[in-house]
C-alpha cells in the first residue's frame, strides 16, 4: 500500500509537460509505426508492447531516488561491462547484404530479441555522471589523472560495442562522454587534445579499424549517386522520400513508396523518410520540435537539480537523445553516412524504446527532488 501511495504521490508531483510530450511522442511515432505496418510486419505491436513497458518501468523509476541508483553506479557498471561482454560471446550475429556483422542482441524467452546495448546506454549515464560528480566535488577535474581516469570510463563501452560491430552504439557512447564532460568543466584544452588525436589517427582507424562495408559508405555518402542500386541506394531513396511528400505529405497511411517498401529499414534507421512522405515537411519538423523540446525540458530540470550529479544525469541523456537524433537525421538527408542509428522515440527497436522511456522516469525523479523548497515540502509531506 505504501508503495502504491508513493508511486501515485510521484505522479501527481511529476513534471506535467516532459509527460505530455513523452505521451504526444509515443502517439505520433506509433502512427507512423502503424503505417509502415500495413503492408507487412506487424511493428505496431511490437512497439506499443515495447512503450508500455517502458512507461510503466518509467512511473516505477521516478519514485525510486536517483541518488540511491546513483550511489549503486559501481554495481550498476559492473553490470553493463558483463551484459555487453555475454552478448559479445553469447549474443545474435545479425548480417546485412552491405556487409554488416553486429553480435549486438541476445535471445530471451519466447524468441524474442533484445539489445543490451541500450540499456547500458542509461547505465553509463549514470556511472559516467557520478564518476564525473564525485571528481567535481573534491574540485580536482584539473587533475590529467582524473582526465585519464574519465577516458578509460568512456572507453570501455567504446570498445565493446566496437568489437560486436556496433560502431553506431559506440559514437553515441562517446556522444554522452562528451557532453557530461564538456558540461562537467573538463578543460577546452583536453577536447582539443582529443580532436588532434583524432585526426592523427584517423588514417590508422581507416586502415586497421574500419569495416570494408563502412569504408564503402563513408565513400558512398560522399557521392550516393556513384553506386546508386547498392551502397548508395538507401539514402537516395530515403530523400527522394522526404521530398516527394512536399509541404503537408500524401496523408496518413497513403504513401505508395512505404506501401512497397521502397526504403530499406524504413521502420527504424529510416523512419523519417516515412513522416516526409506521408506528413511531409510539416511532419518533419514536427519531430524535431518535438524531440528539441524534450531536450529543453530535461535541460531546465538540469538548471534546477538538487545536486551535480541529478544535473549531469540530465545532460547525459541530451547527449543520448541529441546525438542520435543529429546522426539519424544526417544519415537520412545525406549529409552523414549509414551507421546503424535510430531516430530516439519514433523509430522501431522494442528495445531502445524501453529504455528510453525508463529513463524518463529517472528524469522525472530528478524533477520531483529539485531545488524547489516549496515542491519538495509538498512531496516529502504525501510520501
Amino acid at each position: 500500500m505504501n508503495i502504491l501511495k508513493s508511486i501515485i504521490n510521484c505522479i501527481r508531483y511529476s513534471d506535467k509537460f516532459l509527460w505530455s510530450l513523452t505521451l504526444i511522442i509515443a502517439v505520433y511515432g506509433l502512427t507512423l509505426v502503424a503505417s509502415i505496418s500495413r503492408e507487412g510486419f506487424n511493428y505496431f505491436f511490437v512497439q506499443s508492447l515495447s512503450i508500455l513497458i517502458g512507461l510503466i518501468g518509467a512511473v516505477m523509476f521516478q519514485a525510486v531516488d536517483y541518488k540511491h541508483i546513483s550511489k549503486a553506479s559501481v554495481w550498476i557498471g559492473i553490470f553493463g561491462i558483463l551484459l555487453i561482454v555475454y552478448t559479445l560471446f553469447m549474443g545474435v550475429t545479425i548480417e546485412g547484404a552491405s556487409g554488416v556483422n553486429a553480435r549486438a542482441w541476445i535471445k530471451l524467452p519466447g524468441g524474442i530479441t533484445f539489445q543490451p546495448s541500450e540499456l547500458v546506454k542509461i547505465a553509463f549515464i549514470i556511472t559516467f555522471s557520478s564518476h564525473m560528480a564525485n571528481i567535481l566535488e573534491n574540485d580536482d577535474i584539473k587533475d590529467p589523472k582524473n582526465i585519464i581516469l574519465l577516458l578509460a570510463h568512456a572507453l570501455v563501452p567504446v570498445i565493446l560495442t566496437h568489437l560486436q560491430g556496433d560502431d553506431g552504439a559506440a559514437i553515441i557512447f562517446l556522444c554522452i562522454a562528451l557532453t557530461i564532460a564538456f558540461v562537467g568543466g573538463v578543460p577546452i584544452k583536453y577536447f582539443l587534445y582529443a580532436a588532434l588525436s583524432a585526426i592523427v589517427l584517423a588514417p590508422i582507424a581507416w586502415n586497421f579499424v574500419l569495416a570494408d562495408y563502412q569504408k564503402k559508405r563513408i565513400l558512398s555518402q560522399l557521392n550516393p549517386e556513384g553506386d546508386p542500386l547498392n551502397m548508395g541506394y538507401q539514402q537516395i531513396q530515403g530523400k527522394l522520400s522526404i521530398g516527394s511528400g512536399g509541404i503537408f505529405g500524401v496523408g496518413l497511411f497513403k504513401g505508395p513508396r512505404i506501401a512497397n517498401n521502397v526504403v530499406p529499414i524504413q521502420e527504424s534507421d529510416f523512419i523519417f523518410s516515412a513522416a516526409g512522405e506521408e506528413l511531409g515537411f510539416v511532419g518533419c519538423v514536427l519531430i524535431i520540435l518535438l524531440l528539441l523540446l524534450i531536450i529543453i525540458r530535461i535541460g531546465h530540470i538540469a538548471k534546477r537539480s538538487q545536486d551535480t550529479v541529478g544535473a549531469l544525469i540530465c545532460f547525459g541523456f541530451i547527449g543520448l537523445v541529441a546525438s542520435q537524433t543529429i546522426f539519424n537525421l544526417g544519415m537520412c538527408l545525406s549529409l552523414m553516412p549509414v551507421m546503424g542509428v535510430t531516430l530516439p522515440f519514433f523509430s522501431v527497436g522494442g528495445s531502445s524504446a524501453a529504455c528510453l522511456y525508463l529513463a524518463l522516469g529517472i528524469i522525472q525523479n530528478i524533477y520531483l527532488n529539485e531545488d524547489s523548497p516549496i515542491k519538495r515540502r509538498k512531496f516529502n509531506h504525501y510520501s
